[in-house]
């Protein structure tokens, strides 16, 4: 093994604070590289690494050396992508990470197409609520939902999500439709609640008024981690549910669900679907396939064709507060 490519494991065992998930990232297994990092202190005559049983820390040298092997590593991205540029089509590997609907949904047909159309592609797909780190884990491009906050990447937006407020002919017969946020609030939900996020708040106001938003808690009689078991909750009537329209996969008339209050300003908090990369320069791969995805979710976005007369709605596009 190269000296670059040992000094990229040293980068990854530092960054990932384990042996055993910097193993996982480059697929070996810990003997192996604990060899390859050994045979780099061999090489270079220095101690990289104070190891114990159960962890390890950096040595002087080794602090010193991991900032010019940053260096280093920075310097052959670089050149690859400088000879990316010059590739007639996409070619190499790509590393995606996103949501799980996000990737089911809408990032496995690009795939599918991409593959077929790009044969010397290859695609390492992970989809996973929890936010990676795309710089420590190797990913090319990240799919998120909502604002950038990490300045250090290059945001790209796809589209736009707009959340609608929805509830079964069933749930409504019984219930009533009600007519204001008050009446609304009233009313048993359906909750989508995973970790540190619960979407249980609903900002709503009068059309004629775009600055006169109010916040409402919705009573969540029944709270839920996934959102296919959410919709199946609200069509069985447990409850009306908010929820952006990305996740629906079908017509709402199919499902035989009703957006309510489509008269009143819903605040969207600005989500969108963002893909994120940790260079300016985007190799050929990574444009082309952000490209595709764009194409597929086209504008209005795909998703908001299962709700007939969505851009009049909620005021349309709404500001975010």
């Amino acid at each position: 093994m190269s000296l670059v490519n040992q000094l990229a494991l040293f980068i990854d065992v530092v960054q990932q604070g384990s042996f055993t998930k910097a193993a996982a990232l480059h697929n070996m297994d810990n003997s192996s590289l604990s060899k390859q990092i050994k045979k780099l202190e061999s090489e270079l005559g220095v101690q990289l690494l104070n190891r114990s049983t159960r962890s390890f820390s950096l040595t002087p040298a080794g602090e010193e050396i991991l900032e010019q092997a940053h260096n280093l590593r920075k310097t052959v991205e670089d050149v690859k992508l400088i000879a990316d540029t010059y590739h007639a089509e996409p070619k190499g590997r790509i590393r995606i990470t996103a949501p799980l609907h996000i990737g089911q949904q809408y990032l496995q047909p690009v795939i599918n197409a991409f593959m077929r159309r790009y044969p010397e592609v290859e695609v390492t797909l992970l989809m996973d609520d929890k936010r990676s780190d795309i710089i420590s884990e190797h990913f090319d491009v990240a799919f998120r939902l909502g604002i950038l906050q990490d300045s250090s990447l290059i945001a790209n937006k796809i589209a736009e999500i707009r959340p609608v407020i929805l509830a079964s002919h069933d749930f409504i017969a019984q219930h009533g439709e009600p007519r204001s946020p008050q009446e609304l609030v009233r009313l048993p939900s359906v909750v989508y609640s995973n970790g540190s996020v619960t979407i249980d708040t609903v900002r709503l106001g009068a059309m004629s008024d775009a600055s006169d938003l109010h916040s409402y808690k919705m009573q969540g009689r029944y709270k839920v981690n996934d959102v296919r078991t959410l919709l199946d909750a609200v069509q069985a009537g447990l409850g009306y549910v908010m929820i952006s329209s990305s996740n629906l996969t079908q017509s709402i008339e199919t499902m035989n669900l009703t957006p309510l209050l489509t008269d009143y300003r819903l605040c969207n908090q600005g989500t969108a679907l963002y893909a994120l990369y940790p260079h300016r320069k985007q190799t050929v791969l990574v444009r082309e396939f952000i490209q595709a995805v764009k194409a597929f979710i086209g504008l209005p976005p795909i998703w908001e064709q299962h709700i007939e007369g969505f851009e009049g709605m909620y005021l349309g596009k709404d500001i975010a507060k």
